[in-house]
């Protein structure tokens, strides 16, 4: 091997070590300490919020969040439960947010007549909220105003 092989070994040997000693220190599983062929036990339920107020946004371009449950709701090639309510035709009978018309908007921002494919499967970037406590600490703060800097 040459020096900058060997150098580069070296650098990734001591990043990857740091890096283990960062991630490792105070990570717990979310099935606690168990072997991997143990079985964990079964997670508390999570409460979702009954179907409510929008929830505010935290950041520009945020996809909207779901105020609902969707467990069950069937998001397939051939259909798509999210629809059946937010759907421009449905939305105002079931009191649902319509959904927004750059969903009707290819790549290239040519107008369609039916939603888009790549705006189709709605838990690609909206989710539902529940009582669950956060994972990882958090200190993510939302900015009050673009700057024009």
């Amino acid at each position: 091997m040459n020096k900058k092989t060997m150098a580069a070994l070296a650098v990734l040997w001591l990043w990857g070590g740091a890096m283990s000693a960062a991630f490792g220190e105070g990570l717990v599983s979310e099935r606690g300490n168990l072997a991997l062929d143990e079985e964990a036990p079964a997670a508390e339920a999570k409460q979702y919020a009954k179907d409510g107020d929008v929830i505010p946004r935290d950041y520009v371009q945020q996809p909207p969040l779901i105020p609902h449950k969707t467990e069950g709701y069937i998001i397939s090639t051939k259909s798509n439960k999210c629809l059946s309510c937010h759907s421009w035709a449905n939305a105002k009978a079931s009191l649902a947010t319509k959904i927004s018309q750059t969903h009707f908007e290819d790549r290239d921002k040519n107008v369609l007549a039916n939603v888009s494919a790549r705006r189709y499967f709605c838990t690609q970037c909206h989710v539902p909220q529940v009582n669950a406590p956060p994972l990882v600490e958090n200190t993510f703060k939302p900015i009050t105003a673009i700057s024009g800097q």
